[in-house]
């Protein structure tokens, strides 16, 4: 059984339990946040959401929008599908991995069944740890994961999709299979995208470049949101990620979607004058 260890704790979010536990809830209360902590739900049909990836002092106020929501529409026993970009340019182009993650507050499981149908069917996915080892971009989502374990009666596992390869059919075959053995495992799903959207540019034109791909996630349009980051030069860095999401959601029959937040790095430094944009977004 693979240990995957925290490679960030200490530096994007708290290493110690408590402080760490204090962190989320900061966010949530924050004032770019929910303003209140994560309620119960019930889970009704599969939920994707864009979540941002940074430290938590930054973007956590945003991602706690999308965990708020993931509470409202989750119970008992919920595979989380995590698909991050790669960072490191470590491993294979899209890799999976089986194990333990392990962070501060304790030990997330893989859900193994749904992988081994993942990597067997889905050609362009390899099973490999080493993209994943040092990659912060699904690591960061686990603890707001565990926090919600926490307060309600949910648990997750998780199926972490590193992705190093974004192309245009590589991230909509990663969706269709996410979508596919979803449904034939008759799992109750949610697809996590981590991803931040334009790095270091000022304010204003981030927020515009910013809004043209929250308006492609909005319609649903994975087509129209590779074709606007390609000729724009958005520097998302989840792009992937987040048409893989799109595309399993519209395989799963979503039809709704939501801007839950929107800020940047500026709202929070108060230096605008290089920002990067975070978002929260929902679709079901």
């Amino acid at each position: 059984m693979i240990i995957r260890n925290p490679a960030v704790a200490g530096a994007f979010y708290p290493a110690e339990p408590n402080n760490l536990i204090e962190m989320i809830e900061y966010c949530y209360l924050h004032k770019i946040g929910p303003g209140t902590l994560p309620s119960k739900g019930v889970f009704k049909k599969p939920v994707g959401v864009v979540c941002p990836h940074a430290g938590y002092i930054y973007s956590g106020p945003v991602a706690a929008h999308s965990y708020n929501a993931i509470s409202k529409k989750t119970d008992g026993t919920i595979t989380a599908v995590i698909i991050g970009p790669n960072h490191t340019g470590l491993g294979s182009g899209v890799s999976t991995m089986k194990g333990i993650w392990r962070t501060p507050l304790g030990n997330m499981s893989s859900d193994d069944e749904f992988i081994d149908r993942l990597w067997n069917e889905c050609d362009i996915l390899d099973l490999d740890e080493t993209a994943h080892i040092r990659e912060h971009s699904i690591e960061v989502q686990l603890p707001f994961l565990q926090h919600l374990e926490l307060l309600n009666a949910v648990k997750f596992k998780i199926v972490p999709i590193c992705m190093m390869m974004q192309d245009y059919e590589t991230a909509v075959e990663i969706g269709y299979f996410i979508a596919k053995i979803s449904k034939e495992l008759n799992r109750r799903v949610v697809v996590i995208a981590s991803s931040d959207f334009t790095h270091y540019e000022p304010q204003e034109i981030a927020s515009k470049k910013d809004a043209i791909v929250i308006k492609d996630i909005l319609n649903m349009n994975e087509k129209e949101l590779y074709a606007d980051v390609i000729n724009n030069n958005i520097t998302m860095c989840g792009y992937g990620p987040v048409i893989a999401m799109i595309k399993a959601m519209k395989e799963l029959n979503a039809k709704n979607s939501r801007l839950l937040a929107y800020s940047t790095s500026g709202d929070i430094t108060g230096n605008y004058s290089s920002v990067v944009g975070y978002g929260s977004l929902l679709i079901e």
